[in-house]
């Protein structure tokens, strides 16, 4: 838990035209409603600023409007920046904001595609971060001195934190809460909002990886599809370079740009996301569902599968019996 500070702490929420409506709702619902007669203590002072002219439309129709510009973030002691429909296109004074912002000592945090936004303001260099594993790989593209990674929840560096996506947002605000004002107010807001007490930002994501969109005559496509369809055997960079027609280093330099990771661990990604689709849709035995997806052995397997997913088969197996049941 944070030092409690003297007055409340001022939470900024950032909304501009485009602006996803659930990930900018949770922070109004965890930061933006007051708790104080429930914990005891007075809760965050909360303010929506704009990004752009006021009214905002957010990406599904209806506008936001607010007093507010970017001179609220000259006072937050903590700036939420949501997820936007089209990542990665901020504007200047936005960025400039920000890194005042932070360069102040205020605490930044983005929920899903606001990761693109930290980024293009160059507040992710050099650090760890994540965002909707739909996204992670066009991050990683865009932005190369940034350890991506898309199978968590939620990354806290300190002064700078992110999300995943849709309700992985309300995990990190949930996080941040237990961090300023404690286990217990976390826990009441928690119980408010009828969601989980606590997830640990560690947790995977439960993602698909995609093909890389390219064209269909393309032979580096083929050699990906081909890749995925035969993940029950020993597959080199070598022989997925042979099939697309180039040389090894220029296919793991081509794979590189086009998914932001090697072809190594996209193969490997790919292995333990098949073991997830059969342990979700079938009965076989891990032994066997081992075999299948080119991992060999059951130890191999788990772990593969606990370092990506953050459990073990079985316990993954169990969730979707759970959910399904």
């Amino acid at each position: 838990m944070r030092k409690k500070a003297a007055k409340p702490p001022v939470v900024a929420a950032v909304v501009a035209h485009g602006t996803s409506p659930f990930e900018f709702a949770i922070g109004c619902e965890v930061f933006g409603i007051d708790r104080s007669a429930d914990i005891g203590r007075a809760w965050y002072r909360f303010v929506v600023c704009a990004a752009d002219r006021p009214p905002v439309r957010a990406h599904t129709g209806f506008t936001i409007d607010t007093a507010h510009g970017l001179e609220a973030l000259e006072i937050a002691d903590m700036i939420l920046v949501p997820a936007t429909h089209q990542p990665g296109d901020p504007g200047p004074s936005l960025l400039e904001a920000l890194r005042r912002a932070h360069a102040r000592g205020a605490r930044i945090m983005s929920l899903c595609s606001g990761a693109f936004v930290l980024a293009a303001a160059g507040l992710l260099d050099g650090r760890r971060a994540t965002t909707h594993w739909m996204h992670a790989a066009e991050l990683a593209r865009r932005y190369p001195t940034i350890d991506v990674d898309p199978g968590v929840l939620y990354i806290d560096d300190g002064d700078i934190l992110t999300s995943a996506g849709t309700a992985a947002g309300i995990d990190l605000c949930l996080h941040v809460v237990r961090q300023d004002y404690g286990a217990e107010a976390a826990n009441i807001t928690a119980r408010r909002m009828v969601v989980p007490l606590h997830r640990e930002g560690g947790q995977a994501q439960f993602v698909r990886q995609p093909v890389p969109s390219l064209s269909a005559r393309d032979p580096f496509t083929d050699a990906i599809v081909w890749a995925q369809e035969h993940l029950d055997r020993p597959i080199t960079v070598g022989e997925l370079a042979r099939r697309s027609a180039t040389s090894p280093r220029s296919f793991a330099r081509r794979f590189q740009a086009h998914t932001g990771t090697s072809p190594r661990q996209w193969l490997l990604r790919q292995r333990v996301a098949l073991a997830q689709q059969l342990l979700e849709t079938t009965a076989l035995p891990v032994e066997l569902i081992a075999q299948r997806c080119g991992l060999g052995t059951a130890a191999n397997l788990r772990h593969h599968f606990q370092r990506m997913v953050r459990t073990t088969p079985t316990a993954y197996r169990r969730t979707f019996r759970d959910l399904a049941g």
